[in-house]
């Protein structure tokens, strides 16, 4: 395995990060149907706020992204993304590490969709414990 670096995104990231959250949309199942266009705007009405981007990098280049809010106690954790093919080599579990160590914690927050059974069995490999049930009635 190669070894991550972990870079603070900027807007001249906008793009990059819209299209990779577009595809974690689709792996975790979510029903979000914004487009790469709009996901920029969200992502860079986000970067305006209490939220930090960032990229996991090696020498093979981008690896994945996480998106943080750095306003709550403990850190949520909104995003956490593994590029498609760099997956299955152990590099979620080490960006996941080395963000931790970048953000100097050890407690943070994450939610999955119910329906996204490998992201639920990656964060309990992790140590994470359920804390609730969020349900959603459509009707």
């Amino acid at each position: 395995m190669s070894l991550l670096a972990i870079v603070e995104c900027t807007e001249e990231d906008l793009d990059l990060l819209a299209a990779l959250n577009k595809q974690l949309i689709e792996d975790e199942r979510h029903d979000n149907p914004m487009n790469v266009q709009e996901l920029k705007e969200r992502m860079r009405l986000f970067l305006r706020t209490e939220y930090k981007a960032y990229l996991f990098k090696d020498r093979k280049g981008v690896r994945g992204y996480a998106l943080v809010n750095h306003k709550r106690n403990p850190l949520y954790l909104r995003h956490f993304f593994i590029c498609r093919d760099s997956r299955r080599q152990g590099l979620g579990t080490a960006a996941f590490r080395l963000l931790l160590e970048h953000l100097g914690t050890g407690t943070i927050d994450v939610e999955v969709m119910f329906a996204n059974k490998p992201g639920y069995a990656f964060w309990k490999s992790l140590g994470f414990e359920e804390r609730s049930v969020y349900l959603r009635r459509n009707g």
